[in-house]
């Protein structure tokens, strides 16, 4: 049973993710965090999904099986969880979300002793000790062994404290107007407190959770009702974040959505400027337009890039020394700030960089023109390697040639390949999407 995709576990509440499996995996987690313990603690936090009332308890009862005392903190978003089982000297930290899926789906992602998302080989040597059947049984303890479990509700100022003190203390918020949009998720109670005790005058949205509301026509997957709103109620800028708050998509003052690799190389060249920019470089996934990577280098700041998941981008930013990186999507990590995307951290940035400025955040955070790009999607009988496809090469190097970039993966989850092409004229990119089509309708 594969378990693990590219950001933890996820999947339909009560099918793939049922009680029992859940339990499986916290017995199976358990035991791997158990081998270098040093607390016998393990944080878990949630969003607002109903389902996570479910998982939360099957979690507990396989993790106090192995041993493990479960600190319990409710909703809280995914970067708090980073940064409070660190704080908290906990061996590991649990989050219950599914991040910007509807409710039916949830999942659950890992983080170790230091706040940072696990590896793949991590994730690898959890999914053998849940398939061990005999391992699994044997390390079950009993007696004044078995774990205990409790609920702390007043860890939230830790994290509030912790966001707020990432905003330069030179500066304030008083006078700027913020449409937020919490997605009814994790950050409905923490993304207006800290916002409003900065300063901001804040009209919040979504913030009322009933367990089946998150991301549902709200939030960063639905920014189109943060901007209606910012020209209504005639906001600085409006910020949209996911259900679990790691994730921020930003509308400037005219109600118009921020691009992703746009707010990336604002936040980036603005750090630079600050002088808080390690390693004179960037982090981008490969979904990321090349026009973001030509305007850092007119910067003197080298872009680099990692596969697609924030875990990804923060393991490449790991080993080139580098603070800052980001996803296209939304996911911006501040490494001196946050363990993993954090949209509150990222937010505060923002609002940093447009006070500094003194100028209109339509101003600010367009700081490039994207190039034309293209992405399609096909359906595939069979995932033939591509190194195994004759005649790819050949294809592509006309296409490389005309300065096109290209990206051609396969989905990880179902039957269908991606390709992706863009270039800096237009015509070109349409030409050569519709060879790459061409070509694999036959070639697959």
């Amino acid at each position: 049973m594969k378990l693990f995709g590219t950001d933890g576990v996820r999947g339909k509440a009560g099918d793939f993710l049922d009680a029992i499996t859940v339990l499986k995996l916290a017995k199976a987690a358990g035991i791997y965090f158990r081998k270098h313990s040093t607390t016998k603690k393990i944080l878990v936090g949630k969003d607002t999904r109903r389902s996570g009332y479910m998982i939360e308890n099957a979690l507990v009862s396989g993790l106090t099986a192995v041993g493990y005392d479960v600190i319990q903190i409710g909703p809280m978003p995914t970067p708090a969880i980073a940064y409070l089982t660190e704080s908290m000297r906990c061996d590991a930290g649990i989050m219950i979300s599914a991040s910007h899926n509807p409710f039916e789906d949830n999942g659950i992602k890992f983080f170790d002793n230091h706040g940072d998302k696990l590896s793949v080989a991590a994730e690898e040597e959890i999914e053998k000790i849940f398939s061990d059947v005999e391992l699994m049984t044997n390390e079950q303890v009993t007696g004044k062994e078995i774990g205990s479990s409790k609920r702390i509700d007043d860890v939230i100022g830790r994290y509030i404290v912790s966001i707020k003190s990432s905003f330069p203390k030179d500066l304030t918020l008083k006078g700027l107007r913020i449409v937020l949009d919490c997605a009814n998720g994790a950050a409905y109670k923490v993304g207006p407190t800290i916002l409003e005790e900065l300063g901001a005058d804040v009209i919040t949205i979504n913030n009322k959770p009933n367990g089946f509301n998150i991301n549902d026509n709200c939030g960063a997957m639905h920014p189109e009702t943060v901007a209606k709103l910012v020209k209504e109620y005639r906001a600085d800028i409006g910020l949209a974040l996911d259900g679990d708050a790691d994730r921020l998509v930003v509308v400037d003052e005219n109600g118009e959505i921020v691009d992703g690799d746009k707010l990336i190389g604002a936040l980036c060249v603005y750090l630079k400027n600050e002088d808080l920019l390690e390693g004179n470089g960037c982090v981008a996934t490969v979904m990321s337009n090349k026009a973001l990577e030509d305007y850092l280098s007119n910067h003197k700041i080298k872009l680099f890039r990692s596969n697609v998941g924030d875990k990804y981008v923060l393991e490449v930013m790991k080993e080139k020394n580098i603070n800052f990186g980001g996803e296209q999507s939304g996911h911006i990590i501040f490494s001196d700030v946050a363990k993993t995307g954090d949209g509150l951290a990222s937010a505060l940035q923002v609002l940093a960089l447009i006070i500094k400025s003194g100028k209109k955040a339509s101003e600010v955070l367009n700081p490039f023109e994207l190039y034309p790009q293209i992405l399609h999607n096909m359906k595939v009988s069979e995932k033939i390697p591509l190194n195994e496809i004759k005649g790819l090469d050949e294809l592509l190097k006309p296409l490389r040639d005309k300065g096109l970039r290209d990206l051609i993966r396969y989905s990880g989850t179902e039957n269908k390949i991606r390709l992706l092409l863009e270039g800096k004229n237009k015509k070109d990119v349409e030409d050569g999407i519709q060879t790459l089509i061409s070509f694999f309708k036959k070639a697959l």
